[in-house]
């Protein structure tokens, strides 16, 4: 099978991209990144892609009059890469459907929070002040709204009597490192089917990621 083409598009430190390229050292997912692509010229991920040999782009949006434009830009350059699979990695822009219709559910997302549940930023502080027992992850397919895709799939983190919105965003991000290389291996194995708003998954050959 032919490695699946990332295009991984990532706004700051990019835990998720490095989480994706040690598996794919590890020869548990069989994915390529081709490029990786940030909004912010000193975001921590491109620096990451650098010393990985990756193709790493800042795309300026200051350069553009309006986030259509923007948004055309960034589209062009995942087909110039070859992109098959767009991640987003911590991404803070909200994209547009001059965007999304380049690429039907082929973006993907990861939320630090169990949707449809506090959607949008400081999903980890949302849950908290809530007073939730159980938070979690979320891997989603993007849509033009706010984390509202269909969801592909989620893992369950308990929260703590004493927890700080610090210690709960540390256990999620360790469940986020694990489900998003899940799902990306699925997506790489034709495994994933959306049928509306519901997304089904395929049996398969699961190779526990570790």
């Amino acid at each position: 099978m032919a490695p699946l083409k990332l295009a991984v598009l990532a706004s700051g430190r990019g835990s998720n991209l490095l989480a994706i390229i040690e598996q794919i050292k590890n020869g548990n997912l069989q994915a390529q990144i081709n490029v990786v692509i940030s909004d912010h010229e000193d975001a921590p991920a491109l620096k990451k892609a650098e010393e990985e040999g990756i193709t790493g782009i800042f795309l300026d949006p200051k350069s553009f009059p309006q986030r259509k434009e923007y948004d055309l830009a960034l589209g062009k350059l995942v087909r110039q890469y070859q992109g098959e699979l767009v991640v987003l990695a911590g991404f803070m822009r909200i994209l547009g459907e001059d965007f999304l219709t380049k690429f039907p559910q082929r973006v993907i997302n990861i939320h630090p929070a169990l949707l449809p549940s506090f959607p949008g930023t400081h999903g980890q502080k949302q849950a908290l002040d809530y007073g939730v027992k159980i938070s979690g992850c979320t891997v989603h397919f993007v849509d033009p709204g706010v984390d509202s895709g269909p969801i592909i799939a989620q893992c369950s983190v308990p929260v703590e009597e004493d927890d700080t919105e610090e210690n709960l965003a540390r256990r999620i991000l360790a469940k986020e490192h694990e489900l998003y290389s899940q799902v990306i291996q699925w997506i790489a194995e034709g495994r994933v089917e959306i049928l509306g708003r519901r997304v089904k998954v395929h049996q398969g050959q699961d190779a526990e990621l570790s």
